[in-house]
């Protein structure tokens, strides 16, 4: 278990009665969930992400790293008291954990590297069919290579793979930094075309989310606009 860290994925979705709050309530609330994320992010990993704009079911999304899920347990306790989510939901949540790919010949970072962020990540959940687990382990290392290869034809994309298996519903979620979500677009369409996609059973909903500070993804809740990662 060494080096590995469990991440989750927190989506959540203001109503928009938080939006006809006063301003000064409004900002009193974002003050409270930065402040919780920033406690969070003095010793472990948090990233922000807006979603204004690219869904229509959630608007901001927290992706925290921890060891342990004491960490992760304890920042969710503080971001559900503050006065933000009491005009919010969590819409989606994803639960798992960073572990070497058995499939790579290259060694697979268990934390996100230094400057590895790119202005958007795409996250989904994803789970394969049964029929991927019956395949003698030397056939599922040949249909894994060809997807490898594929992926390494657009350098631009960065794929992170996270474990779930008996942690959360899915067995895997899957993020991939961009700086061009079309290349990503390409990217996708042509691993459809692939051996590997045929054992997938689902990998969605899929999330494009903007990559921001946690101030500057709460303020384009109620009207900032989120240009550049800060």
């Amino acid at each position: 278990m060494a080096g590995r860290n469990f991440v989750k994925f927190t989506f959540i979705r203001v109503s928009p009665e938080w939006r006809r709050r006063a301003p000064e309530h409004r900002a009193q609330d974002k003050r409270e969930f930065a402040a919780a994320c920033r406690e969070f992010a003095d010793d472990h990993l948090l990233r922000a992400y807006s979603l204004v704009g690219t869904r229509g079911d959630t608007d901001l999304m927290i992706r925290a790293l921890a060891p342990s899920l004491d960490p992760i347990h304890e920042l969710h306790v503080l971001v559900n008291q503050t006065g933000l989510m009491a005009y919010a939901e969590i819409s989606h949540s994803y639960l798992a954990m960073t572990k070497e790919s058995i499939y790579s010949d290259e060694p697979q970072p268990l934390e996100p590297r230094p400057g590895s962020d790119a202005k958007y990540l795409i996250v989904y959940p994803m789970r394969k069919k049964r029929e991927w687990y019956l395949l003698p382990p030397e056939e599922r290392m040949r249909v894994m290579r060809g997807h490898i290869d594929t992926g390494r034809r657009y350098p631009g994309i960065e794929i992170n793979t996270a474990y779930s298996y008996g942690l959360d519903d899915q067995e895997f979620v899957v993020s991939f930094n961009a700086d061009e979500p079309g290349e990503f677009l390409d990217l996708v369409q042509e691993l459809r075309s692939t051996e590997s996609s045929s054992y997938t059973e689902s990998e969605t909903p899929i999330f494009t989310c903007i990559s921001s500070s946690p101030e500057r993804a709460l303020d384009a809740l109620d009207g900032e606009t989120v240009s550049q990662p800060a």
